[in-house]
């Protein structure tokens, strides 16, 4: 798969475009799910604040080039679409660069998680752990979740899909450096251009992108904690040890108690933009612009994944949308956040709502579950009544 990428890669571009290689960005789009399938008919767009943007489609072969002028940088997006799959956003550069599109999710508490990354290092692996559970190349698959496609030859994708996670589960996401194992000083993981997209339903919910100018060959990208809050980790260390014990090195990670206080990467630049998004994501609100709604809150919680009022929007947005398993998700985040004079009308909401989705999908023992941690939280008798309701539904 990856020689045919790479010889297409190397056509000379003004053979393609017609223009010099400054103007000209190459992608290939793949499937998430389905090992060297492309994907054709995507609609791929760049896109700038204040400029103009640069439209293009895939062809048979998954391939587009965008003629632009947009500087292949970070403050440069690619957004890739296509029915049936979630919308694709990525920070470039992105010349060269090899994507995967995820069909959508039906489950509520599915899960998937896709990386990329460059050229080098040829070999990143996948590792997902949770009790009883280690999923990666050598063991494909596990309770409720697999590895649907590994990667040996540069680009990915490796994709690990958790069709149910269960509730007062810790899981924990990792990517091994298989091709530099051997020298836990390398920083070729660091330079790998490596990103991590996490899809919940028909959502690109969270992207992660590999901490720059470090050493070590295991990046320790997220936890997920027993209540289903997301918990990012990001951390680069170097280690010498076989892909099975890579298990064994994050399984401490399970029961840690993580919290965003472990966390002290954020500047006041990311805040700063974080808290922007968001008030963008505000106005198209109001708009009843949910989608654009959708696409501001998701920026503001990339740029601060603590912004718990971008998450209580995010949530509410979701609902409005009728993305229930993007609701759950995010509201599970406000909970977690929820902090201060008001955070248990936070957590009352929060619980109260989660309880309606499930209550909705016709599971009444997660809906009880949750309606009592809302009453628990704070008096009301909406929350009195959810619970007399559901239990008769349950007797």
């Amino acid at each position: 798969m990856k020689s045919n990428m790479k010889s297409w890669l190397l056509v000379p571009l003004f053979l393609l475009s017609g223009y010099g290689s400054a103007s000209t960005t190459q992608v290939e789009i793949l499937s998430a799910v389905v090992k060297d399938a492309k994907i054709p008919d995507a609609q791929l767009m760049l896109q700038r604040n204040g400029e103009s943007a640069i439209k293009a489609t895939t062809n048979a072969q998954g391939q587009a080039v965008l003629e632009s002028a947009l500087p292949d940088t970070s403050d440069t997006l690619l957004i890739v679409k296509k029915n049936g799959y979630s919308n694709l956003v990525v920070k470039c550069p992105c010349n060269g660069m090899s994507y995967a599109l995820s069909p959508v999710l039906s489950g509520l508490d599915s899960m998937r998680v896709v990386l990329t990354w460059g050229a080098q290092p040829e070999d990143l692996d996948s590792h997902i752990v949770y009790p009883g559970n280690h999923i990666y190349f050598d063991h494909q698959e596990g309770d409720n979740g697999n590895l649907d496609v590994d990667d040996t030859d540069s680009y990915g994708p490796e994709t690990i899909t958790l069709t149910a996670r269960q509730n007062g589960q810790s899981y924990v996401y990792a990517i091994h450096d298989f091709t530099d194992r051997l020298n836990p000083g390398t920083t070729r993981l660091s330079e790998s251009q490596a990103k991590v997209f996490v899809y919940v339903g028909e959502s690109l919910v969270r992207t992660y992108y590999v901490p720059q100018h470090q050493t070590g060959n295991l990046w320790t990208v997220f936890k997920i904690t027993p209540s289903g809050d997301f918990v990012d980790i990001n951390k680069i260390e170097g280690v010498t040890t076989d892909s099975a014990n890579i298990g064994t090195l994050l399984s401490p990670a399970l029961a840690d108690a993580w919290t965003a206080s472990h966390n002290a990467g954020w500047s006041q630049q990311d805040m700063s933009a974080s808290r922007n998004f968001n008030l963008l994501g505000e106005a198209a609100y109001q708009q009843n612009d949910y989608d654009q709604a959708i696409a501001q809150f998701t920026a503001a919680v990339n740029a601060w994944a603590d912004n718990g009022k971008a998450y209580g929007n995010l949530g509410l947005v979701y609902q409005k949308a009728g993305r229930t398993a993007e609701a759950l998700w995010a509201n599970r985040k406000a909970l977690a956040l929820a902090s201060g004079a008001g955070a248990p009308t936070v957590r009352a909401g929060a619980n109260y709502n989660i309880g309606k989705i499930y209550e909705t999908a016709g599971d009444y023992q997660q809906a009880l579950r949750y309606y009592q941690a809302a009453r628990n939280e704070k008096a009301n008798t909406v929350y009195d009544n959810a619970i007399t309701r559901v239990q008769g539904l349950i007797h």
